[in-house]
């Protein structure tokens, strides 16, 4: 199932991503953000209806000045300092940096406005000066979340976060991946894996269980 999975995302492909019963116990939407397109963002919205966000790999985002907005919102705060989320109820640290869109973006919500900032996203990882670029070219707030991944990966924390980036590693793409959470309409809560496995073969999405990519990590 991975290597069907790697060969989605090449394809510009979905692919569906499990963290663990242990921790959040959530399918994500998975595709490479240099593929983003409008109808991308639409069947994320649709079909998973979660928040769509981009994973970036953490050398990368520091690379672009990002710090995860606990630490930011800790030195920020005063007073209310006791509102930021340490650790989440899963047990992790939440990977949320700052949301934007691209300069060119009208309202930034659209499909074609949020998949022109995922697109512009991975197109930074192309330039010389990355910083610059992203400085130049994409304002905050915004309507496209990012996310931090934590360094070492799968070795330091297994959040969809990690494994998308780790994803995108091993599949020769930039580790720059639009995530979102599938969730259920008729339970109000996360779609269940029972679920995700039958949009899996209903819709010929590859589904990549995280303790399978663990092993596959410690493997290689």
């Amino acid at each position: 199932m991975l290597d069907a999975a790697i060969e989605s995302l090449r394809r510009g492909e979905f692919v569906l991503l499990h963290d663990s019963e242990g921790r959040e116990n959530e399918v994500d939407m998975v595709v490479a953000c240099e593929f983003a397109t409008a109808e991308h963002v639409s069947r994320m919205r649709r079909h998973a209806g979660g928040l769509p966000c981009v994973a970036l790999d953490g050398a990368f985002g520091r690379a672009l000045g990002l710090r995860y907005m606990h630490r930011v919102l800790s030195d920020s705060l005063g007073g209310l300092r006791g509102m930021v989320m340490g650790l989440a109820p899963y047990g992790d640290h939440p990977a949320f940096s700052i949301s934007v869109n691209h300069y060119t973006a009208y309202t930034g919500v659209t499909d074609r406005d949020r998949s022109l900032t995922m697109r512009g996203m991975a197109d930074l990882y192309s330039e010389s000066d990355p910083a610059a670029k992203f400085a130049a070219s994409f304002r905050t707030p915004g309507h496209v979340p990012l996310l931090l991944a934590e360094d070492g990966l799968m070795s330091r924390r297994r959040g969809h976060t990690e494994m998308s980036v780790y994803l995108a590693g091993i599949a020769g793409l930039k580790p720059v991946m639009a995530v979102c959470e599938m969730l259920d309409a008729e339970t109000y809560s996360a779609l269940s894996v029972a679920g995700a496995e039958r949009y899996s073969k209903e819709n010929a999405v590859p589904l990549i269980r995280g303790s399978d990519l663990a092993e596959y990590a410690r493997v290689h």
